[in-house]
């Protein structure tokens, strides 16, 4: 009697094992570290990305890029985490975070060539990332809040090649402002041993609270930082003040209006007379909510919630400036640059609830009218506002800025920075070699090859720049042996260059966060030796791009 044969899972699920799918798994990371390639350093190019309705965005962002085309290969959407996750952590430093990760799949994959285990090349590559790590942190320049200049340099260095380059010490003053404007000390306590403790002071920086608003018109020269808070919003009335000089601002997040019942409900009316004193009754509710405010010296309100036509009216007579339908983080930002409370209730709106700003005025900008509150004492919330000729440089400029910020906030919150310019993955290489060479066993493989992965960064650099990358890399690799550090790509005159001298200098953060996001995808990539992937239920489509490559950037 014949066995029968064991049905594990049903006819549409498709399976890829072993080698297969690994190296299909490290096809897709490494066409998603090519797309972005091109993109890396002053001379990087940019991507035009054009959306199914026909949207626009011209970037070299690496999130950008990543987060726009549509990926279906689940071992490159792994590969987008880990730009999201440098995104999110330090603001900069995506592409080399991706690069890094698929050259450390790359090397990998000789390896695997070479009957190397998986295990041992993943236990090799965390071998290295730890001592990278350590190495890191040895080499690492320390910097205070008062060094400006190095502080200017680290901002211009994140905008450079990112259509910011006219600009970018304006820029870097702007953002080294708002920054210092909304930082603080905080002092946490790390214990040395059982018995002592010693008090750190770190540098406390939210990026939220610099709000960045967007205006068309006028040059990107004309980008400026404001002590307060700028809202794409108008006044609610044309019969209101355009301008109140000596502001005193209410916040409120309850309707100035009616509030309709939350069920249905009918009101019964019998005569003209019932009709007027419920009339009556609703205008005296508004009456009185105006009342409330005005005496509690405010003359600026801003509303979360709607503004009833005849309260408009009111505010109008009274000389108040209203904005209504302000979003809940724009009333927080208000609040930390005005002093101003959030008030959920008129009846608990005192005097002591309100903020202060020398100026609230409306202004025409372009086809739009925008809300500024300018002149704050201390804000901790502030607002950059960026002007251009057209939406996709504003775009740009925001990208640039936004990783000028990044890369400030992020030197001040550790301390630490390091040499750009391909200077640090190089003297990083260079140690972890010679560590390598202290190993015994097939580990120490993987440790050459994940310092020769970090490698790629300069060599990407140079060609991107036009140079020769082969002739590059080996001079660089003879002045470090030489123990020149500080020696890396200065692409502003196309050689090789003391770049501390050249005043290219990166956030420590940056290459930390980089190192161990890239280790650790490469990792788990590595690891997978089986693809189970289900089809869509509704489209009968696999959710794995199989054996035929990797989908979505063909």
């Amino acid at each position: 009697m014949s066995e029968k044969p064991v049905v594990l899972m049903p006819e549409d699920i498709q399976r890829v094992m072993g080698k297969d799918a690994q190296r299909n798994n490290i096809l897709a990371a490494r066409m998603v570290s090519e797309v972005v390639k091109t993109t890396l350093g002053p001379k990087g190019m940019d991507k035009m990305l054009v959306s199914p309705t026909g949207d626009i965005i011209v970037t070299n962002d690496g999130v950008t890029i990543l987060e726009e085309i549509q990926i279906e290969h689940p071992a490159a959407k792994m590969m987008v985490e880990i730009a999201r996750t440098q995104e999110s952590e330090v603001g900069d430093g995506t592409t080399s975070s991706v690069m890094i990760a698929g050259k450390l799949l790359e090397n990998a994959e000789k390896l695997l060539d070479s009957k190397i285990h998986p295990t041992l090349i993943t236990k090799g590559y965390r071998m290295a990332a730890e001592k990278a790590q350590q190495i890191l942190n040895e080499i690492s320049l320390k910097i205070s809040p008062d060094d400006d200049d190095v502080l200017k340099q680290v901002a211009m260095t994140a905008m450079t090649g990112k259509g910011a380059e006219d600009s970018r010490e304006k820029f870097a003053d702007i953002i080294i402002r708002a920054v210092k404007q909304i930082g603080d000390f905080h002092s946490s306590e790390s214990t040395q041993s059982f018995e002592r403790k010693q008090v750190q002071k770190n540098w406390k920086v939210d990026l939220d609270d610099i709000k960045i608003e967007k205006a068309k018109g006028d040059s990107v020269e004309k980008t400026e930082l404001i002590s307060g808070i700028v809202l794409d919003k108008e006044k609610v009335s044309n019969e209101m003040p355009e301008k109140i000089e000596g502001a005193k601002i209410a916040l409120i997040d309850f309707p100035l209006e009616i509030k309709n019942p939350e069920i249905e409900t009918k009101i019964s009316i019998s005569s003209p007379e019932q009709l007027q004193n419920f009339l009556s009754q609703e205008e005296k509710v508004i009456k009185d909510m105006v009342e409330k405010v005005a005496e509690s010296g405010a003359n600026v309100i801003f509303c979360q919630k709607g503004i009833d036509d005849f309260a408009q009216y009111l505010l109008s007579r009274k000389k108040i400036y209203a904005c209504r339908r302000v979003a809940k983080s724009d009333l927080e930002k208000i609040s930390k640059a005005t002093g101003a409370k959030i008030v959920s209730n008129l009846g608990e709106l005192k005097d002591v609830d309100l903020g202060k700003s020398e100026v609230v005025e409306e202004i025409k900008q372009g086809e739009d009218n925008m809300t500024y509150i300018r002149g704050c004492s201390n804000p901790k919330a502030v607002t950059i506002l960026i002007r251009g000729g057209s939406e996709h440089v504003i775009d740009e400029i925001e990208r640039a800025i936004k990783d000028g910020l990044g890369d400030v906030a992020s030197s001040l919150k550790t301390g630490l920075v390091v040499p750009g310019g391909g200077a640090i993955e190089i003297e990083l290489s260079k140690r972890l070699k010679h560590f390598g060479q202290s190993l015994g066993g097939r580990e120490q493989l993987a440790v050459e090859e994940f310092a020769s992965a970090l490698e790629f960064i300069p060599l990407t650099l140079a060609e991107n720049a036009g140079m020769d990358p082969i002739d590059v890399l080996t001079e660089l690799k003879s002045k470090h042996n030489a123990g020149d550090m500080n020696a890396g790509l200065n692409l502003f005159e196309n050689k090789v260059d003391n770049v501390l001298n050249a005043k290219i200098i990166e956030p420590y953060k940056i290459k930390s966060q980089a190192i161990a996001s890239a280790t650790e995808v490469a990792i788990m990539i590595l690891r997978i030796d089986d693809v189970i992937a289900s089809a869509d239920s509704k489209s009968g489509k696999m959710n794995y791009a199989g054996s035929k490559g990797y989908q979505g950037m063909d």
